[in-house]
């Protein structure tokens, strides 16, 4: 645990600096002098100035700053109830509006020039994927008396998802990616069946709890023992790596989300039949649940593996760059969702929630190898910068997009701001920031006691 959130503080970190670095490159490109460059926020552990600048870092490592020369003047204009800001050279409110409109929106730039040259690395290297394949279990036949889009549609247990909306699709990954952001969008989904060919229209159903489409299928997946944790049910039972399930307690499990259906009455033995070599064998097992009705067999089932081969600079930066693209449109689309009944203590992360998934994807994904490990958190740092640059570029006082409405507001009118004027502007979104991280970080507590 104490791993996953220093990996998480990091990867956090490194996404916030690029932020920050984007204001303070900016700044000294206008002519507008920095006083301060810190990441993390409090008391500086460490501080040291070259030339004008001090840099630093803070005590608590999310978030940072960049202090740029003219708080001074803005704080004695404002006190002293003066009608402009002084506009000296160096200070930010003496720049042009524009350039403040530069600076404002360097931050979100370099957030978006990050995700990109990350993707572009990706691509550039290749990266091995490990997923799930596209034939499906009708989740109606897992949670009996429910119904679901796909079984509206009429696809079945078995049938193999091959296209969606005319796009090719071969793996778990792919569907789900093609899904989660049509959330009461119509669909055109074709399947495979015993060799012959289907069409089917669907419209996804809303996930309140995450905000994205589903249809109501599971991920067909051979019950073949992958991997064994020693110590486990599994283990003590004598299950192996190539196992293959056959029944529990006397009901055939011909996919694995069978076993959730069987065990549905949460026993505490069952009796199983697997095939080794060839050979029918019985065990037992003994079951234990914890206090929110979860088990854990200790065993994980196969996977589809792939990996993409590497492309050229040219061809990288070019699937890098549609990628960051597609992924800001799609976090885009999702914002209207939160306007829609979806459960925002459940579809919001904050800062604590943010931290864990970092440290969480990266402790997972590095157990598969370096190579996966470094792909996955790269792909993962490239989403959370992302949807940073969204983020700021929302047109909140006191995030990045509200300021470029002020300094543009500004600039057309041809009047200098007032203090008081920017002080409230500030200071509401201030209030509104600190309200959506109270709120967050409600939600991040739900997530970490399992509500």
């Amino acid at each position: 645990m104490i791993l996953k959130i220093l990996f998480g503080l990091f990867g956090l970190g490194i996404v916030v600096f690029i932020h920050e670095l984007g204001h303070f490159l900016a700044a000294r490109a206008v002519g507008i002098d920095v006083e301060a460059f810190s990441i993390g926020w409090g008391k500086p552990l460490f501080r040291k100035k070259i030339g004008t600048v001090e840099y630093r870092i803070g005590t608590f490592p999310i978030g940072g700053y960049c202090a740029m020369k003219g708080e001074a003047e803005f704080r004695d204009a404002l006190m002293n109830e003066k009608k402009e800001i002084p506009r000296e050279k160096g200070t930010f409110y003496g720049a042009h509006p524009l350039r403040r409109v530069i600076v404002a929106f360097a931050g979100p730039a370099a957030n978006a020039l990050f995700a990109v040259l990350v993707l572009t690395f990706v691509w550039g290297v290749g990266f091995e994927v490990r997923t799930l394949g596209n034939k499906v279990v009708l989740a109606s036949d897992i949670e009996a008396g429910a119904s679901f889009p796909a079984d509206e549609a009429g696809i079945r247990t078995g049938d193999e998802i091959v296209e969606i909306e005319g796009k090719p699709v071969s793996n778990s990954q792919e569907i789900q990616d093609a899904i989660a952001p049509r959330a009461e969008r119509k669909l055109r989904v074709v399947a495979l069946r015993e060799g012959g060919r289907f069409t089917f229209d669907l419209v996804p159903k809303l996930d309140t709890a995450t905000g994205a489409g589903k249809i109501g299928v599971y991920f067909w997946t051979d019950p073949v023992v992958d991997t064994v944790s020693p110590g486990s049910a599994s283990a003590i039972a004598g299950l192996k790596p190539g196992d293959r399930i056959l029944t529990i307690n006397g009901y055939p499990v011909p996919y694995t989300a069978a076993i959730g259906r069987i065990l549905k009455d949460k026993p505490t033995v069952a009796a199983l039949e697997f095939l080794r070599g060839g050979e029918t064998q019985a065990t037992e097992l003994v079951l234990s649940w914890d206090e929110e009705g979860l088990l854990d067999l200790g065993i994980q089932f196969g996977t589809v593996k792939f990996r993409t081969p590497p492309l050229s600079p040219a061809a990288a930066l070019a699937k890098g760059s549609r990628e960051a693209w597609r992924t800001f449109t799609v976090s885009l689309g999702s914002l209207g969702l939160l306007f829609r009944g979806v459960d925002l203590t459940k579809a919001v992360s904050g800062p604590v929630r943010i931290t864990y998934m970092v440290g969480d994807v990266a402790a997972e994904s590095f157990g598969q190898g370096i190579g996966a490990g470094i792909s996955a958190v790269a792909s993962f740092l490239a989403l959370l910068s992302i949807a940073l640059c969204l983020m700021n570029l929302l047109p909140v006082p006191a995030l990045d997009g509200g300021l470029i409405l002020l300094f543009v507001f500004e600039a057309l009118s041809r009047k200098p701001l007032r203090p008081k004027f920017v002080y409230a502007f500030q200071m509401t979104g201030t209030a509104i920031i600190f309200g959506l991280l109270l709120f967050s970080v409600f939600g991040d507590i739900l997530f970490l006691f399992g509500r």
